[in-house]
């Protein structure tokens, strides 16, 4: 083998290319985080709705499908993922924010607010970053849509002679009197006053002076306060701008007032999440998060790089002699860890980011429909979208184009309660393959083996089983795989 092969082999291995197959972070360890380890997402912005909590984030796979470095300019899509329990979540696809918004040359950073209106259903507004430096809105009356573009136009932009030139990675609320309300800006914050259509503006936007803000709006209602959370830049932050406790590097802190529209009401709090550089386990990168309060619980979602790193994806072309840290694409995912939160005084203490993330708040129902995209880890799976909104297919293949495929496909489904004896296991297969079921380990011996047919059918099989149990299915060939259930 000549040098100039050598050369190139190794130039391979080091940008984490096909030379190596996708291993699931969390399929082996326990692990909750990421939310998921079958492509990349960030700034996550969520909704109740129903009994389930709806993430949705900018779209980082769609980027990392095109180049191995992301510059953001891509992506046109966003992602939606959905849990009950928070350990199993369910890939919806995407938000096809490019085909609704023929403006858009990108969308990044969304923030979704949703009501009941006087129709008597439920209606989603997704605001989200148009194309950096604007904010647009899509709506729908379901959380995983079909959504439409009520504008076909940017709802704020930076001609707006109050938001003075940047007005992107909005954050929206609803008060307890109904009111909208959004923030915007990069390099500096804005907020105002949401018209009654939550389509349009209703008022000036004032400036909250938010002291050494870089971007990642986002708005709360907590207590009655109104709470503008930003991320700190990454600025030296001893020039005694900063009252009290210093806030640290890229990390996110908060305001509140009860007069919003008041620009000198707006009082700093202090910061309640590091960037993810100062915890042990991760790399610095960017910082944008959520706050969320499900089923009594508040939960802060964020994104790192952890899944990009524990895949060893770096960026292809770097200079010769260049470090990892420097090659490295910028891919991120979100990851949701629980905070404390002082609902009657609107505090909001110091949160840490985990791998091993929250833990399940209910069992999962092995009884019911269970689609097959719910899942708490994944390997060697591609998803493909099914019939009907936020439906997809589990089939065998890469979910990471630029990496081998395992050896095995697989996905778990953790906390399974069999209170009740299975006795028959049912799924919707496709293609001349083979669907196997094991409990509690990828290698124990299988409970269940299913042959499905050429085109979709139901097939079944007699089962023995009781207890609680994580459930591992392993696919083979071309297998496609909708959904399951037991009886």
């Amino acid at each position: 083998m000549n040098n100039k092969i050598i050369t190139s082999c190794l130039a391979l291995l080091l940008a984490g290319s096909i030379a190596q197959a996708q291993v699931s972070p969390k399929l082996r360890t326990g692990y909750a985080n990421p939310v998921s380890d079958s492509w990349f997402e960030a700034d996550p912005t969520s909704v109740e709705y129903n009994g389930r909590l709806y993430v949705y984030g900018t779209n980082d796979h769609q980027q990392y499908e095109h180049t191995q470095k992301n510059h953001y300019d891509k992506i046109k899509t966003l992602t939606i993922m959905s849990t009950d329990d928070m350990v199993n979540w369910t890939h919806h696809g995407v938000v096809p924010v490019g085909e609704l918004c023929k403006w858009v040359n990108s969308s990044w950073a969304p923030s979704i607010v949703s009501r009941k209106e006087a129709d008597g259903k439920t209606h989603f507004y997704l605001y989200f970053a148009s194309n950096g430096g604007a904010t647009a809105v899509l709506t729908s009356t379901s959380p995983v849509g079909p959504w439409i573009s009520p504008l076909d136009k940017d709802l704020v932009t930076g001609d707006i002679p109050e938001v003075n030139g940047c007005a992107f990675d909005p954050g929206a609320v609803i008060d307890d009197d109904g009111v909208g309300w959004i923030a915007v800006g990069g390099g500096q914050g804005r907020i105002g006053r949401l018209g009654k259509d939550m389509i349009s503006i209703d008022s000036k936007f004032i400036n909250p002076h938010p002291i050494h803000i870089m971007e990642a709006n986002e708005m709360n209602y907590i207590g009655g306060k109104y709470v503008y959370t930003y991320c700190i830049d990454w600025a030296d932050h001893n020039d005694g701008t900063f009252s009290g406790d210093i806030p640290h590097t890229c990390s996110m802190g908060y305001m509140t007032t009860t007069t919003p529209l008041d620009s000198t009401s707006w009082k700093f709090q202090n910061a309640y999440l590091n960037n993810p550089g100062e915890f042990e386990t991760f790399k610095w990168t960017n910082n944008h998060t959520h706050l969320q309060k499900f089923r009594g619980k508040w939960y802060i979602i964020y994104h790192t790089e952890m899944l990009m790193e524990d895949m060893n994806i770096y960026a292809e072309g770097g200079p010769e002699g260049a470090s990892k840290e420097n090659l490295m694409g910028h891919f991120r995912s979100i990851m949701i860890d629980e905070i404390q939160v002082d609902e009657q005084n609107a505090h909001i203490y110091p949160a840490k980011m985990t791998k091993q993330g929250p833990k399940p708040i209910q069992a999962l129902n092995p009884f019911i429909i269970q689609q097959a995209e719910t899942v708490a880890a994944a390997e060697g799976i591609k998803w493909e979208a099914g019939d009907g909104n936020g439906n997809m297919i589990a089939t065998r293949g890469k979910a990471f184009s630029k990496h081998a495929l395992p050896d095995e496909s697989i996905l778990l489904v953790r906390g399974a309660d069999f209170s009740k004896k299975a006795k028959k296991f049912t799924a919707r297969l496709k293609g001349q393959s083979k669907l196997t079921l094991h409990l509690d380990s990828i290698n124990a011996p299988a409970t269940a083996t299913l042959s499905s047919a050429a085109d979709w059918k139901d097939v079944s099989a007699k089962v023995n089983i009781q207890g609680t149990h994580d459930i591992y299915f392993k696919l083979t060939s071309d297998l496609q795989f909708d959904y399951w259930q037991f009886k």
